[in-house]
């Protein structure tokens, strides 16, 4: 009886379910990783919130997506496997970096995480990465589970080392949360790499980058040679008459769809092993690629002569199904049951968010935002209606500029930028400080949260808290706006919406750069403790809807008009009762009773 117990411990401790974020974390951790790099961003943020779990790897936040990569770079450089992590769009912010290293090489093993976001749940655009890989000459790994993202984590940082290049493991969000079985496996120590000073291989100038092309396009024809023998591109013969090539989560799909045929499952998808690929194609009858989004599989083999239907039939849009292969593919007429249909239930600012008080002024105002990437780009929609403008990380800032660069300052005398305070941080700051530069007289207000509230709070620079959790020293906004030459710099409690109000008519009209700063945390953080709720005197309220505005998901109206209040949703932020002309709400504080 002791020795079942015993053996159900052990079993226990060596398999575990895990998200595909959490077995790349656990990858990197068996791998040997000791530095990993990251900016929050959706689908990849929980990779480094599990990271941080292994105190053998240091691992932080980074400003912005470049300066992750770069801090890998740099631990590559010195000798030791590094990890940079981040989202489809942020592989772009990281571009720069990025293409060079490729060039240079690596010395301990690095690889980049790239989540994509097939059907674009979290993102501005449904970008490809493998295209971006593709254009810097840079391997690509793709899992299609849990325990394959623990697998390809690793093998990936041997393939780094082996080949001398930095290696990309491209997720997408199906991936990164879904959950499977993960065979955990003890760390592998890995001895540092000597670091010896080699300027041709480290330093990109031209002279030096001209001969490291000839290096990497003789790396990548090698890896293509060798992909054909690697054990992550695997043929597995069924039913001949048809066949397919996939890879990562789509090979689930074909799986399911069609459990008898024949599948070139694909691990390594750039370079591709053509050997492979024209072996399995001669012993087919027919030859699918199926891929999400772009064509970039099914366009090298279609190059190559091979004979194959892909995106005739399916969309480079969106994520696939088992279902719509089963359609497209097999033909069949689907009896599928109609989906149980709920209300409609659009994105909105949560109870006592300090965005809505300032987004409810905007609109009292009439003025215009260009916004940003963060929980305030729900601005743009009913019932507050101010934001105008999304386009990336910190072009708020710059599309005022612009604005007022291409049309003069009366254009834009009805034009606000807002920004979060880490979207700031991480290119908000270049932006301000060109305006500066570039005799701009646009005023910028900067919703300072204290998190990063988009991707689920985590820390940042301003935070005074690293990944960890320790304390650190958190960057001042306002002494740096002051740093950059701004006069006129203000700080204001985004709830204090007279003043407020009167700040922003005044700053808009001023003719030189101005910075407003609302400092009030998020509700949803740990820490916050809401003052009181807030609550209406039937008896007094006209049914005007004034309080109602702003669009306080913790706000009704009864079928009589009268207003009701939520108590469980309410956080006490005030802002209704404020834009109530009447005296109907009234406030209970904490520990009081109405």
């Amino acid at each position: 009886m002791m020795g079942t117990v015993q053996e159900r411990q052990v079993f226990v401790s060596q398999k575990q379910i895990m998200l595909g974020n959490a077995a790349i974390a656990r990858g990197a951790y068996e791998a040997g990783v000791k530095v990993s790099a990251a900016y929050p961003g959706t689908p990849s943020t929980e990779i480094s919130e599990n990271i941080v779990k292994y105190p053998e790897i240091y691992a932080e936040w980074s400003p912005n997506e470049k300066v992750a990569m770069e801090v890998a770079i740099g631990a590559s450089i010195s000798g030791v496997r590094a990890l940079a992590s981040m989202k489809l769009v942020g592989v772009n912010v990281a571009a720069d970096p990025l293409f060079t290293i490729a060039y240079s090489g690596v010395n301990g093993g690095l690889v980049l995480v790239a989540a994509d976001d097939p059907g674009i749940y979290s993102s501005q655009n449904e970008q490809d990465s493998r295209m971006v890989a593709r254009a810097g000459m840079i391997p690509v790994m793709e899992p299609s589970d849990s325990e394959e993202a623990r697998v390809f984590t690793k093998l990936a940082f041997e393939y780094s080392e082996k080949y001398d290049t930095p290696v990309m493991l491209r997720t997408t969000t199906r991936l990164s949360h879904s959950q499977g079985i993960v065979n955990l496996e003890e760390r592998e120590e890995i001895p540092d790499k000597p670091y010896e000073r080699n300027v041709q291989k480290n330093v990109m100038m031209p002279a030096n980058a001209i001969k490291r092309h000839v290096v990497v396009e003789q790396r990548m024809k090698q890896m293509a040679e060798d992909a054909s023998s690697m054990a992550i591109n695997r043929v597995e013969y069924r039913d001949t008459s048809i066949g397919f090539i996939t890879s990562g989560i789509p090979y689930q799909y074909v799986r399911e769809a069609f459990p008898d045929a024949s599948v070139l499952k694909l691990g390594l998808v750039h370079p591709l092993p053509r050997k492979l690929i024209e072996e399995f194609a001669s012993k087919v009858d027919k030859l699918y690629v199926i891929e999400e989004l772009e064509p970039v599989i099914e366009e090298q083999v279609k190059s190559w002569g091979i004979s194959a239907v892909g995106k005739e039939l399916l969309t480079i849009q969106g994520e696939y199904s088992t279902n719509m292969l089963r359609k497209a593919i097999g033909g069949e007429e689907l009896n599928l049951t109609a989906p149980a249909q709920v209300p409609a239930r659009p994105p909105i600012l949560c109870p006592g968010c300090p965005h809505r008080s300032v987004y409810s002024v905007l609109k009292k105002l009439k003025l215009h935002a260009a916004g940003d990437i963060g929980c305030y780009t729900l601005g743009a929609v009913a019932p507050l209606n101010v934001v105008d403008t999304t386009v990336c990380m910190g072009a708020s800032i710059s599309t005022l500029h612009g604005m007022e660069k291409a049309k003069g300052r009366d254009y834009i005398k009805d034009w606000v930028a807002v920004i979060g305070d880490s979207t700031f941080l991480h290119t908000g700051v270049n932006s301000l400080m060109n305006m500066v530069y570039n005799k701009a007289t646009g005023t910028v207000i900067i919703l300072d949260n204290s998190t990063t509230g988009m991707t689920g709070h985590q820390d940042h620079a301003a935070t005074g808290k690293t990944l960890q959790g320790e304390p650190t020293y958190a960057i001042d906004i306002y002494n740096l706006c002051k740093a950059m030459g701004i006069e006129h710099v203000y700080e204001i409690d985004a709830f204090e919406i007279e003043e407020l109000a009167q700040l922003i008519k005044r700053e808009v009209a001023r003719e030189a750069v101005s910075v407003i700063i609302t400092k009030s945390p998020c509700a949803l953080l740990k820490e916050f403790k809401p003052k009181g709720k807030c609550y209406v005197e039937a008896d007094k309220c006209k049914k005007c809807g004034m309080c109602m505005v702003s669009g306080c998901p913790a706000m009704t109206k009864t079928q009589e008009g009268i207003v009701k209040i939520d108590a469980t949703m309410c956080n006490g932020c005030g802002l209704c009762m404020k834009n109530c002309k009447f005296g109907a709400i009234g406030f209970t504080p904490n520990g009081g009773a109405k």
